[in-house]
């Protein structure tokens, strides 16, 4: 098996990451907005609205908002077949639960799909990514509160309606399984010091997978042509060594972190998950009919971010912690890491997509994958990005040697911040992932210049080729 001839070749970004005018036309404050900046050494600090002398780096972004017929059109240059980007929930409903959508944020994104078709890029939109109205939070408690459920109903079958035919491949919620590690982004909790994070981590939880199945079924009611995934964190575990117990703590964290996909996948709680909960003394609550709504909303696909894999031990080990996307393991000493800590391991893509298709069986789509480095520009204006070459076409090949050798069907390749955006765990800019430069800083200083990587022509043979010419730009 190959790729396709329609294989969905792209890039990713997110509202909150990338548009800026975070209180232009009508859009309401999201959770993401109140995150002040930090960096690799001192994290973002969450604040109770606005401070004044504090810089939140989403306010501004790269302002993709008022410039992304720019983007859009380098994009088509790199000949994107779609571009994966979200839609911010407080455009759309500016504190979360207004009766009637904000006309505004409905129409600056049929523009922007509209662009993007003009193109024939394919828009790939996730409905909720790690932004949701901050007056949801004041109000309700966010996703502890199951009215949400209801708000996000509405939200959808406004989206839904308005963009039907513009948009047909939709992602629910961003790395929905983060919410066990880190809790705000995916699901607006700041959790009190006497309250039960693990009760109210699942409580939330369970809401956002009714939301899902929800979701899933509307969606599928007001356009049959509509493919709705979930979006998952994922990345294979490894066991420190061939010792029991190390096997057992890689597979009990992989069981962990597989455990939502099992939910929007197969439409119900593993037992695993069940027991872990049960002996943590969590009860969730549900309401008459939320089994069936799970078993009858599970997704078309399984969408997945990737950038590394993970160690874990079962037992004390003298080995140092290896960071990575909101999780954390034994640093593996058999692959190199970035500037950031986190471990470069294409083998490991090929490995996560062997796990994820026996396990559900539904076509995968990479949604996120790529490197964070610091970018030079030299002279004479170039960014010689060889790194960033060199971890994508390994991964490509990983990717490929999944479909060609395993049989694994895949949907499409969206390398993460294909121009450079905020970083949403450190809220830096110097942490760069893109095929386009953007001329800003941590500050918050620059021109917003878009500026071509010297991956960006690479990326574009790829595309070209269909995968089949990794080696097209060479060193200097």
């Amino acid at each position: 098996m190959a790729l396709d001839s329609n294989f969905l070749w792209g890039g990713a970004v997110a509202a909150n990451q990338c548009e800026g005018a975070y209180r232009e036309d009508g859009k309401g404050l999201s959770v993401a907005d109140v995150l002040t900046a930090g960096d690799a050494h001192t994290k973002r600090r969450l604040t109770d609205g606005i401070l004044e002398g504090e810089y939140y780096p989403s306010h501004i972004a790269i302002d993709f908002y008022h410039r992304y017929k720019e983007d859009i059109r380098l994009f088509a240059e790199m000949g994107f077949k779609c571009f994966r980007t979200s839609i911010a929930w407080s455009r759309i409903f500016p504190e979360g639960d207004e009766a009637s959508p904000n006309p505004a944020g409905i129409r600056f994104y049929h523009n922007l799909f509209d662009e993007c078709h003009k193109y024939g890029i394919e828009p790939v939109v996730t409905i909720s990514h790690y932004e949701m109205p901050y007056g949801l939070v004041k109000k309700y408690g966010a996703w502890r509160d199951r009215r949400l459920v209801d708000l996000f109903e509405r939200y959808c079958r406004v989206i839904f309606t308005e963009y039907k035919g513009k948009v047909k491949y939709w992602m629910t919620f961003n790395e929905i399984n983060a919410i066990e590690f880190g809790p705000w982004n995916p699901a607006g909790l700041d959790i009190r010091p006497e309250e039960n994070r693990t009760q109210v981590i699942y409580q939330a939880a369970h809401h956002q997978f009714v939301a899902s199945a929800k979701a899933v079924l509307l969606g599928h009611e007001i356009d049959p042509e509509n493919q709705i995934g979930c979006m998952t964190l994922f990345g294979v575990v490894y066991p420190e060594t061939c010792h029991p117990l190390d096997a057992k703590a890689a597979d009990d964290m992989m069981s962990t972190m597989l455990a939502f996909a099992d939910v929007q996948a197969r439409g119900e709680y593993p037992a695993r998950l069940l027991n872990k909960l049960e002996r943590a003394g969590v009860q969730i609550t549900k309401a008459p009919g939320d089994d069936t709504l799970l078993r009858r909303g599970t997704v078309d696909y399984i969408g997945f971010s990737y950038y590394m894999s993970m160690v874990q031990a079962g037992r004390p080990t003298e080995a140092g912690t290896a960071q990575g996307n909101v999780v954390a393991g034994v640093k593996n000493p058999y692959l190199p890491s970035s500037e950031w800590g986190w471990q470069v391991d294409p083998m490991g893509l090929r490995l996560t997509m062997r796990l994820l298709y026996e396990r559900y069986q539904k076509p995968l789509f990479i949604v996120e994958n790529g490197l964070g480095a610091v970018d030079t520009v030299e002279p004479d204006g170039s960014i010689n990005d060889d790194y960033r070459i060199d971890y994508l076409r390994e991964h490509i090949k990983a990717f490929k040697a999944a479909v060609e050798e395993d049989g694994i069907p895949l949907m499409g390749y969206t390398p993460w911040g294909c121009i450079d955006l905020v970083s949403a765990g450190t809220g830096e800019m110097k942490k760069r992932y893109g095929f386009i430069y953007v001329d800003r800083d941590n500050a918050g200083n620059g021109t917003l210049e878009r500026r071509r990587k010297k991956s960006f022509d690479w990326y574009k043979k790829v595309i070209a080729t269909n995968g089949e010419d990794l080696d097209g730009i060479r060193r200097k």
